[in-house]
């Protein structure tokens, strides 16, 4: 009887942070950028909605925007950009604090996005995805 193997040439640690970077990208868009005003080149997602609801809206879309930052800490993202990343949701949670402001200020600053762009980059220099068509 013959056995077999299978080496995969994605390391583990690097397939998952490219499921979990995919998986949090999407959240992020969701959160920042998912709907288009016709038209225009103005873009607002799920946290702009949400803020519409008072206080609970509000409480909701950060605590997606937390999961963000968790799972950040989660791949070994250095302290000094996590601080970084709360400053971020911070600064939307203000602007979100101001009734009528509050939700303009949802549509312009993409604390998600910015935050999706800090992991990013941690992840691109930590858990690289190799080129699967490099000889």
């Amino acid at each position: 009887m013959t056995s077999y193997s299978y080496t995969s040439s994605l390391n583990d640690t690097s397939l998952r942070a490219s499921e979990t970077r995919a998986r949090l990208d999407a959240l992020a868009r969701l959160l920042d950028s998912a709907i288009r005003v016709p038209g225009t080149n103005i873009r607002f997602g799920a946290d702009a909605l949400l803020n519409l609801i008072p206080g609970v809206g509000t409480l909701t879309s950060k605590g997606m925007s937390a999961y963000l930052i968790w799972e950040a800490r989660r791949f070994g993202v250095p302290m000094s950009t996590l601080l970084r990343m709360v400053g971020n949701v911070g600064v939307d949670f203000a602007i979100s604090a101001i009734p009528f402001v509050g939700w303009v200020g949802d549509v312009f600053y993409r604390s998600n996005l910015r935050n999706m762009d800090l992991l990013r980059r941690h992840l691109d220099t930590a858990h690289p995805v190799p080129n699967r068509f490099q000889p």
